[in-house]
């Protein structure tokens, strides 16, 4: 079997008619280059097929084209019914592709892989990195910054102040809630209570806010459980709040998913929704278009977060300016459970 010679930038040159070093600078993406030799070169190339040495490129240009993803979640959550991760991958991968950047998805759900991912970055596997959440006051975020790499949060972070710079992508959490509160409280809702969301993540904390603000006093229910962001803390939490309030009639959840354990909660217990309960979640997940009932929902962008958060991250490292924070609107998505 013959086996055919990868192309070398020598014989680029040699076809081009030029230096090594101009098919270097071309290859590289100078400017610098007079167009007529760029096309020469370029002809050359896509002759001979040739594809750059990755290494040696990033050798030269100080680039690995890669940028990373940090999901700091368990496996459980990310791989489970809320397509908010997913939606998130995606919107970063078809972001990033058409600036030919290289995609690396890294886990981050322990102490031990924070490490790993500090390892990684500090060794310059990646020219960024991006986080998709953030728990806490995470110092992993600050930390890369401060060795500057490039740092993009998906989510406002719970951060000390002197790591109050890193840029974030967001969602405006008041707009839609307060939406939902007006349609539940038209519709005569007089003991409105809440499933919040981890109060360790900034989303969490920011919809029981708006839930409280929107809320007069006077028909909130004095009870507030706190789910997880998952279908079984959802039912784990209404059953909470049936026990003690069973006069509740109206139940935000900060999350689709928790609206789902709540319905199911509410039907073993003999309440129908909407009739003797309305329930409104956060996010939008296709799933909730098919629930029974189908779910009333505050919609988030989760694909365009994604995509701001790569278009951000791509203006980092060219050096650029970016905002500090971007903040996307949400919409209050009517259906059958309020």
């Amino acid at each position: 079997m013959v086996t055919r010679e990868r192309p070398t930038l020598e014989a680029v040159a040699r076809r081009a008619g030029v230096s090594r070093a101009t098919v270097s600078r071309v290859v590289n993406g100078s400017t610098t280059v007079a167009e007529a030799i760029r096309e020469a070169v370029n002809q050359a190339v896509d002759e001979l097929g040739y594809v750059p040495n990755q290494a040696a490129r990033s050798l030269v240009t100080q680039r690995t084209d890669s940028i990373a993803l940090i999901l700091p979640e368990a496996a459980s959550r990310v791989f489970s019914d809320d397509q908010f991760f997913a939606s998130i991958v995606w919107g970063v991968s078809a972001e990033l592709e058409s600036a030919d950047k290289q995609l690396v998805l890294m886990m981050a759900g322990s102490s031990a892989s924070h490490d790993r991912v500090e390892r990684y970055a500090m060794a310059g596997h990646v020219d960024g990195v991006m986080f998709a959440s953030i728990h806490g006051a995470d110092p992993l975020p600050g930390a890369l910054a401060r060795l500057g790499i490039p740092v993009v949060c998906g989510g406002r972070p719970l951060a000390p102040a002197d790591e109050a710079s890193i840029p974030y992508v967001d969602v405006d959490h008041s707009q839609g809630i307060a939406a939902a509160m007006s349609r539940l409280l038209e519709q005569g809702r007089r003991r409105i209570a809440t499933i919040a969301g981890p109060q360790d993540m900034v989303a969490g904390q920011e919809r029981l806010q708006a839930f409280r603000a929107a809320v007069p006093e006077e028909h909130r229910s004095p009870v507030v459980s706190i789910g997880a962001f998952t279908r079984e803390s959802g039912a784990d939490a209404m059953r909470q709040l049936l026990e003690r309030d069973p006069r509740v009639d109206a139940v935000f959840c900060a999350s689709d998913l928790m609206a789902h354990g709540a319905i199911a909660v509410l039907k073993q217990h003999g309440r129908r929704v909407p009739d003797d309960v309305s329930i409104v979640g956060f996010d939008d997940i296709e799933i909730s278009k098919y629930s029974d009932p189908a779910l009333t929902t505050v919609r988030q962008p989760s694909a365009d977060i994604g995509k701001a958060m790569a278009r951000q991250m791509l203006h980092l490292i060219k050096g650029e300016v970016v905002s500090s924070s971007l903040v996307l609107p949400t919409e209050l998505i009517v259906r059958a459970s309020a």
